[in-house]
């Protein structure tokens, strides 16, 4: 009892907070009810406990119920509470519990209650969870009296301005000893109670009007113009001429009525001829779409190699789309590396050679982030020790070469890879001196 005491203590608490404005107060309204009390699943629970009624399947079918008949009160106190009182007869057989009294005989029972709905939002929503609670009282058979009190739930649906559905769900406790737990479920159709129309009260004659006043000294009569207090035109029932789109410039004279405008074109808006979102008098490119950033027009290309300035890591070098804007300088060094030789079985670099060497170094001067790799072949005459240690010393001389023309070492990597990487047939005198070759890498990086 004190756990029902304490949540109907909480709910009032509840109600009064909730209680912010009248605004929305339910009219006294009446409502008919269906309801079903279910007695068999409380006894159940006490018996075991309320998840092993689950566990067991033992919730009470709708045929192990008595279905009843009532009439509801119901009025708003605030727009979040209703005041509730209603009454329901039902003819079923009373399970009284902790007596010894069985009657074994269907007699009518008589309930009454009062409570509240607490409802989470006013009934201008279509859809209003609701809280319910209160007291009660019942008459078995003109006989037992017994008293109870409840909580429960609901759900209020609004049909139209005044008329709902409620449906409930309430668990009725009892106070005293003839009475018995059980359930309770409820649907009802609530409209509000008939309110006697008011007196209308007929009016005072108008006032005479003056025919032919005209307030504004239009040439129009009061009583024929719109704007009485506002010069204007006949064509337009004595207002001025209107300005649909409020830019100043009126309709006769706008040429957009609904688009804001400015005098200078006759109230259309500034043009945007190239339609990239910036006026022409703003726009330093008018027939070419644009930026804001440059004027309204294009990304620049300053060095002209088809890669916009934003885009391109060299502005002011003509270079490719693939390099970035950046020159392409790989292809140029591959050629110049066709043209360094040395003397046979030997690592001293040829003097036909040091012509293209000078040229690779002008170009890692220019270009101070290329990196480059020196890589020595060599044919298949002799060991392949032998080999890679020949192509490695041609490899390390073509580097000691570029470092002495200025080039830090840092940026320079000589491999030798001997008789491992042929180009052509080792078993051909034309084989043999294209595989005997320098290829030099590089990867270019403007910064």
């Amino acid at each position: 009892m004190k756990r029902v005491f304490l949540g109907m203590l909480s709910l009032l608490l509840c109600c009064e907070m909730m209680a912010q404005t009248n605004v929305l107060k339910k009219k006294p309204s009446f409502s008919l009810n269906f309801a079903l009390k279910d007695f068999v699943t409380p006894a159940r629970i006490k018996s075991t406990s309320f998840s092993q009624v689950l566990v067991d399947k033992g919730i009470a079918k709708t045929s192990d119920m008595s279905a009843a008949l009532g009439v509801q009160y119901l009025e708003g106190l605030t727009d979040h509470i209703d005041f509730v009182a209603g009454l329901d007869v039902a003819f079923l057989n009373y399970p009284f519990r902790n007596t010894s009294k069985i009657l074994n005989a269907n007699k009518f029972l008589v309930s009454v209650d009062a409570g509240v709905n607490v409802k989470l939002l006013p009934d201008n929503y279509f859809f209003t969870p609701y809280l319910s609670g209160g007291l009660g009282g019942s008459m078995y058979n003109a006989t037992y009296f017994a008293a109870f009190n409840y909580l429960g739930g609901g759900m209020q649906f609004r049909l139209s301005e005044d008329v709902f559905i409620n449906t409930q769900c309430s668990y009725r406790f009892k106070v005293t000893d003839w009475a018995s737990d059980h359930l309770q479920f409820s649907l009802g159709v609530v409209a509000p109670i008939t309110e006697k129309k008011p007196v209308v009260k007929a009016l005072p004659p108008p006032a005479p009007v003056e025919v032919d006043k005209d307030s504004d000294a239009d040439g129009i009569a009061d009583s024929k113009d719109k704007c009485p207090n506002v010069a204007g035109l006949a064509k337009y029932n004595g207002c001025p001429i209107p300005d649909t789109d409020g830019d100043g410039i009126n309709d006769e004279n706008d040429k957009c009525i609904k688009q804001k405008g400015i005098a200078k074109y006759s109230g259309c808006p500034i043009p945007d001829t190239d339609k990239d979102g910036i006026n022409d008098e703003e726009d330093k490119c008018i027939t070419v779409a644009g930026l804001a950033r440059y004027g309204g027009c294009p990304i620049p290309d300053t060095d002209n190699d088809g890669v916009n300035d934003e885009e391109d890591k060299c502005p002011n070098e003509v270079g490719t789309k693939a390099n970035n804007g950046c020159p392409e300088i790989q292809t140029k060094i591959a050629e110049l590396a066709k043209q360094v030789y040395f003397a046979n079985n030997g690592t001293t670099i040829g003097k036909k050679a040091l012509p293209s060497l000078d040229s690779v170094a002008a170009i890692l001067t220019k270009y101070t982030s290329a990196q480059l790799l020196i890589e020595g072949h060599t044919d298949n005459v002799g060991s392949a020790a032998g080999n890679k240690l020949l192509s490695q010393k041609r490899a390390n001389a073509i580097k000691a070469y570029f470092v002495k023309k200025g080039i830090a070492e840092s940026r320079l990597r000589a491999v030798g890879l001997g008789l491992e990487k042929p180009l052509g047939n080792n078993a051909t005198a034309s084989g043999r001196a294209l595989n005997r070759r320098v290829e030099m890498k590089t990867t270019y990086e403007y910064k």
